[in-house]
């Protein structure tokens, strides 16, 4: 998309001090979007406003509901309801078989699972309201080829997989021909954090009715 194209929009980036978060960033900014980055580490969210330019952050826990709903006002107080939501809270963590599958791990998971669910639950009514609203998410090949080694990752991804596939439900009722939640799939994000953001721009030149509810990979490699 050029330059421009999402002027007017506020995009909000969870999760936006990972490698993956500044690449969704830098992409939103460059096509013309207002972008609230929000992460936990203060140093961190400076160092993301060093290397984009022009994004507004916030340190905030996600999975405190009472937090993110603070954030929202905070939020809408300063650049007013959002039209985007870019979910990218997370990581991978293996374990060793069924009977390996650490608690630690378990609840590293969950907890970014809590982030997705306490954000869509509080800016949903931006998303429906906004003229654009979209809501977009990594999921992981594990969901649909889990492995043992794999089985907290891969229960979790599916957990907030199905959530979004959920909010795109409550989009086709509340908001069919404005708004949309997208899953991105891929094996390993890795070398591929530049393509998201791309992908990401063009979920707003998409018709909300492709891309609501649709669950589309990301290829392994750039080519």
């Amino acid at each position: 998309m050029s330059a421009g194209s999402l002027s007017g929009r506020t995009v909000l980036v969870a999760g936006a001090t990972s490698t993956s978060g500044a690449a969704v960033a830098r992409a939103l900014t460059s096509a013309g979007a207002a972008v609230v980055a929000v992460g936990t580490r203060p140093d961190a969210l400076e160092a993301l406003r060093a290397s984009v330019p022009g994004v507004t952050t916030h340190a905030c826990d996600l999975a405190d509901l009472g937090a993110v709903t603070a954030l929202a006002a905070a939020v809408r107080s300063t650049s007013g309801p959002i039209d985007g939501l870019v979910h990218l809270v997370g990581g991978w963590r293996g374990g060793r078989g069924i009977a390996g599958q650490p608690d630690d791990d378990w609840d590293f998971f969950d907890r970014a699972f809590r982030t997705l669910r306490n954000t869509t639950r509080v800016f949903y009514d931006d998303l429906v309201a906004s003229p654009a609203g979209r809501l977009a998410f990594v999921s992981s090949t594990a969901v649909d080829s889990p492995t043992a080694g794999a089985a907290n990752y891969a229960a979790a991804k599916a957990a907030s997989d199905t959530w979004v596939r959920a909010v795109a439900q409550g989009f086709r009722k509340d908001a069919p021909d404005s708004a949309a939640a997208t899953v991105f799939v891929v094996g390993a994000l890795a070398g591929l954090e530049e393509r998201l953001g791309d992908e990401v721009v063009r979920l707003w030149s998409a018709p909300p009715a492709d891309v609501n509810g649709a669950r589309l990979p990301l290829p392994l490699s750039l080519g």
